[in-house]
C-alpha cells in the first residue's frame, strides 16, 4: 500500500519555508511528517499530509513548484536492527532505496517513509513478510 508524498521546491533564501507553511496552513492541510533537505540554492521539501492533492494543488496556485510522489510508509519493530530486517528483505530483491526519513506516530513501531527505484516491487515484498505499510490517511488517524 503506497503513500502520497508532497515535494516541494523553495529557494533557500529567509522566510521561504515559513511561506510553504503558511500555504499549507491556510489551507487548513495538518503535516504529519516533514523532511528537508537543502543545496546553497534550493531546498527539497517533502511531507506527508493529510490531503496531498489539496496540499499540492494550494501550493503551485501559491507560485511553488510541488509534485506528488508514491510513497512506502513502514511501521518498523523498534528493536535493534528492527530497520536493517526490513531494509535486507528489499535489498535481496534488488530494490534501492532513493531517501528515506522518520516519521513520527501512535504505538510501539517506530515508521518510516521510503521512496525505492521499484516501488510495486518493494511493496509486495513487504506485504508477503507482513511488514505493515500505513497511508497518510493511517497516519492522520494516529496524530
Amino acid at each position: 500500500m503506497t503513500a502520497k508524498q508532497l515535494s516541494v521546491f523553495i529557494e533557500n533564501r529567509q522566510g521561504r519555508l515559513g511561506e510553504v507553511l503558511h500555504v499549507l496552513k491556510e489551507h487548513n492541510i495538518n503535516i504529519l511528517s516533514t523532511s528537508l533537505a537543502d543545496t546553497t540554492e534550493y531546498g527539497l521539501l517533502r511531507l506527508i499530509v493529510n490531503d496531498p492533492e489539496a496540499g499540492r494543488d494550494a501550493l503551485i496556485d501559491a507560485g511553488f513548484s510541488s509534485m506528488l510522489a508514491d510513497v512506502l510508509i513502514i511501521k518498523v519493530p523498534h528493536v535493534a536492527g528492527g530497520l536493517q530486517n526490513v531494509l535486507e528483505l528489499i535489498a535481496e530483491k534488488n530494490v534501492s532505496v532513493e531517501y528515506m526519513y522518520g516519521l513520527t506516530a501512535g504505538g510501539n513501531d517506530a515508521s518510516i517513509v521510503i521512496k525505492t527505484n521499484e516501488l510495486p516491487l518493494a511493496t509486495e515484498i513487504l506485504a508477503k513478510a507482513g511488514i505493515t505499510t500505513l497511508t497518510y490517511e493511517d497516519i492522520a488517524k494516529m496524530a
